[in-house]
């Protein structure tokens, strides 16, 4: 009985759920866009990666930087100095560094992808009458998409979680909103766990989300 009594002043009393809600909204808002941001970039970042010249090497310096940069870091130097006054809110600051961040681990997931295709299948297929674009879409591609999942999802894994520092810019994510009512009721284990497992709840919903399409992948194909 005393534990439903906590929870429901924890968790309930003062709409403190709804508060939740929201944090959780704000954070799959950034992920998501920052995701589809990072992705396009890191394509881009990836064409660039394979091709000599300068475009190759500021590719490989830019890789070479931003995943060796704590995310964290990156953020605040963003919104602290390289953006400081620029207008942009806070979210749309932390969707800049953490679309600039997943860019560059999508775009050398991509290259060792790339680079381990079965070049027998594409020279086959042009053989066939393909031309270089069919070849992309038809052969290339599929294989592409298979090699990179695995890692592309636990990259999808890693920028919710990456996304738990925003509050260090004023923005209330789920791990602020979880700290200030941790704060307020003096229930920081109880809170942090619960926060956790909601973390953990998102973590799992992601390799549902990819279970799924491997699935109806494998449906399609028999």
């Amino acid at each position: 009985m005393e534990l439903q009594e906590t929870l429901y002043r924890v968790f309930i009393q003062g709409d403190a759920w709804r508060t939740i809600l929201e944090g959780i909204g704000v954070t799959v808002q950034i992920s998501l866009l920052s995701l589809a941001l990072g992705t396009i970039l890191g394509a881009a970042v990836c064409f660039l990666r394979m091709r000599r010249g300068a475009g190759g090497v500021l590719a490989r310096a830019y890789i070479a930087v931003l995943r060796g940069s704590p995310v964290l870091i990156l953020l605040m130097l963003l919104y602290y100095g390289l953006l400081a006054g620029s207008g942009f809110s806070p979210q749309a600051v932390a969707v800049a560094a953490f679309s600039l961040h997943t860019a560059a681990h999508v775009a050398e997931l991509l290259r060792s992808s790339l680079m381990a295709l079965s070049q027998g299948e594409i020279e086959a297929a042009r053989t066939l009458g393909f031309s270089r674009r069919q070849a992309f879409f038809y052969v290339t591609l599929p294989q592409l998409v298979h090699l990179a999942k695995p890692v592309y999802q636990s990259t999808v894994v890693n920028l919710i979680q990456w996304t738990s520092v925003v509050g260090y810019v004023t923005i209330t994510d789920l791990t602020r909103v979880m700290s200030n009512i941790a704060s307020r009721t003096m229930q920081p284990m109880l809170v942090m766990t619960v926060g956790m497992l909601i973390y953990i709840g998102m973590a799992y919903l992601v390799y549902g989300v990819f279970a799924l399409t491997d699935r109806k992948r494998g449906g399609d194909g028999s």
